[in-house]
């Protein structure tokens, strides 16, 4: 028998299965209660469950073990007495799973999570119909928009000598070391502060020796203090500023989102960063033969985030241009579970495309301040390229996400092993094969593409931020970690 004879065959066995599966009278009755969520109640005759009842005595009397009966010969009046607990519990899974099942296979509700509601609770009634309901959330409704042929402008832009030597000086900073300074704070020293925020006069959050850099911005999660470099420009140890940020308008606490307060900057040290000496210990200290192996290892990866900004670029085109339509809403609950994917998304193709842990904790830190509608329209996006991927038949191998997680090893100098091992503990691993997926709707999108090459807009220097994996309205978890001995200053 040759391969499609085993798949035709296996087809067939199903399709009889299907066929000869107990089919319930089930009454079913769909409401839609808000935006892709839909209550469901179903009412499961007495006969199917008189039908199920049967069945399952018929198994205890052909396993159970009672005194003064042989197995298989056991009354079924007295099997029904004896293991009432035991009948029940199988009566109620068999009536959920066939119904559940036959719900599916009839309605058209394609969820996006589990059914709602508390298996354990239900019970079976010994007389009457049996009725249950739940609430679920189910994709949306939408038309496909058209996505041949759109019109995308492709932004240019060449690696330079200074981009090399400017990422150079950053990488080697890494390794450099701290000492104190006699002289008042300039722009690119360190300060060790204690920071106190107050809000309308009353101290609620303190943190202690904290480094920072004179940079124009300090990013925390859900906050920013701005001209920070010109705000303690002149410091030395007893210095005291004080400045007012203004709470991001999505930050976890709720209650605070768009409040000004206020925050004391004490400073208790000043120091200068002195950098490594570039010898051959510490060119093999950083895995490299000498300097233009350096050099040409950070043009390799410039040219790698070159082409991640001109995607990204190309791809924020195509999803603004297919979701132009997408005016339906979506349940906060939703939103609220994947806000967090989103961002460990995000993160993890800033990973791949071999920014720093620095550079990926500042857009960290500037998406979680917007992550609410920035996550609604993620899955929005999400939403159409699923079924752009649906209708072209675009699917992920296994091979796919191998060699995904085989990039992000080489790319991080780890083995494959320890890569898939953090993905899975992290449950970004579980986010990889969507993304893989929406990556591949959006390149079949652009093979069809009229393409316009046009010079790079200049971005701002990732320099003039310090991003810290804090809140002002407090503690978050970490989502990048540090990769090794050289992201210390974070």
């Amino acid at each position: 028998m040759t391969e499609a004879d085993t798949v035709v065959a296996e087809d067939q066995n199903e399709n009889e299965a299907a066929e000869s599966r107990y089919r319930l009278a089930i009454e079913v009755d769909i409401q839609n209660v808000g935006p892709c969520k839909k209550h469901v109640r179903v009412k499961v005759p007495r006969s199917d469950i008189e039908h199920f009842s049967t069945e399952a005595i018929g198994e205890i009397v052909q396993t159970a073990s009672v005194p003064g009966f042989r197995p298989g010969r056991v009354p079924p009046a007295l099997a029904k007495r004896r293991f009432k607990e035991e009948i029940a519990d199988s009566v109620r899974q068999r009536v959920l799973m066939t119904s559940l099942e036959q719900l599916a296979d009839e309605n058209s509700l394609d969820p996006i999570n589990e059914p709602d509601f508390d298996v354990e609770s239900l019970r079976i009634p010994d007389e009457g119909d049996f009725e249950y309901e739940f609430d679920v959330e189910v994709r949306p409704e939408f038309e496909v928009p058209n996505y041949g042929g759109l019109k995308i402008e492709r932004p240019i832009r060449e690696v330079s000598e200074d981009d090399i030597s400017a990422y150079l000086n950053r990488f080697i900073a890494q390794y450099g070391s701290f000492v104190d300074r006699e002289v008042p704070a300039e722009a690119g020293d360190f300060v060790t502060v204690d920071l106190e925020f107050s809000r309308n006069g009353e101290s609620f959050r303190k943190l202690p020796a904290v480094n920072l850099q004179l940079k124009p911005t300090i990013r925390f999660r859900d906050a920013e203090i701005t001209d920070f470099d010109k705000l303690m420009a002149g410091s030395t140890p007893g210095t005291k500023k004080t400045a007012e940020i203004t709470i991001s308008n999505e930050a976890e606490q709720v209650e605070m989102r768009g409040e000004k307060i206020s925050v004391t900057i004490d400073v208790t040290a000043v120091q200068q960063q002195q950098l490594p000496e570039l010898n051959a210990a510490f060119f093999e200290r950083v895995g490299y033969g000498d300097g233009q192996e350096l050099r040409d290892e950070i043009q390799g990866m410039l040219q790698r985030q070159v082409t991640y900004d001109q995607r990204q670029a190309c791809r924020r085109q195509v999803l603004e241009k297919i979701t132009e339509s997408a005016s339906w809403d979506l349940p906060e609950s939703l939103v609220n579970k994947q806000t967090e994917n989103a961002l460990r998304r995000e993160i993890l193709e800033m990973q791949q495309a071999g920014f720093t842990t620095q550079q990926i904790l500042a857009r960290e830190n500037e998406l979680r301040q917007q992550s609410i509608s920035s996550t609604r329209q993620a899955l929005k996006e999400h939403f159409v390229l699923d079924r752009i991927a649906t209708q072209e038949k675009i699917e992920v191998s296994p091979i796919d996400i191998e060699s995904e997680i085989n990039m992000m090893a080489v790319q991080r100098g780890e083995s494959p092993r320890r890569v898939r091992a953090r993905l899975t503990k992290t449950g970004v691993i579980e986010n990889l094969e969507a993304q893989i997926r929406e990556r591949k709707a959006v390149d079949f999108i652009l093979k069809s593409a009229q393409f316009e090459d046009v010079p790079a807009p200049k971005s701002a220097p990732s320099d003039d931020v310090q991003a810290l994996s804090l809140s002002v309205c407090g503690m978050s978890s970490v989502v990048v970690e540090p990769t090794e001995e050289g992201d210390a200053d974070e």
